[in-house]
């Protein structure tokens, strides 16, 4: 199964886990499947019409799913699936 690294600021919804695995054969079956597992994760990552929110990146084997397939992206089961929510400063 795919390695998906959440970050700090969604651990509270995963039990504080830094990784967790799930089952899908691309970006979005994995995050179905989080949501399965961790309830309320997805609509932290995905906007209401269930695109991925414009401030969170999500990289597959450090690859921004948005210049590849998007939610679409194949997933095998050794990759690497990052969700990186963007920072502001000042």
């Amino acid at each position: 199964m795919p390695a998906i690294r959440i970050p700090t600021p969604l651990r509270k919804l995963t039990d504080n886990q830094e990784v967790v695995q799930a089952e899908g054969a691309t970006v979005g079956e994995l995050l179905t499947a989080l949501d399965g597992r961790f309830p309320g994760l997805r609509e932290r990552i995905c906007d209401e019409a269930g695109a991925v929110r414009r401030f969170v990146n999500v990289f597959v084997n450090d690859e921004d799913i948005r210049f590849l397939e998007d939610q679409a992206t194949p997933v095998g089961p050794t990759d690497e699936v990052s969700i990186v929510p963007a920072i502001a400063g000042g």
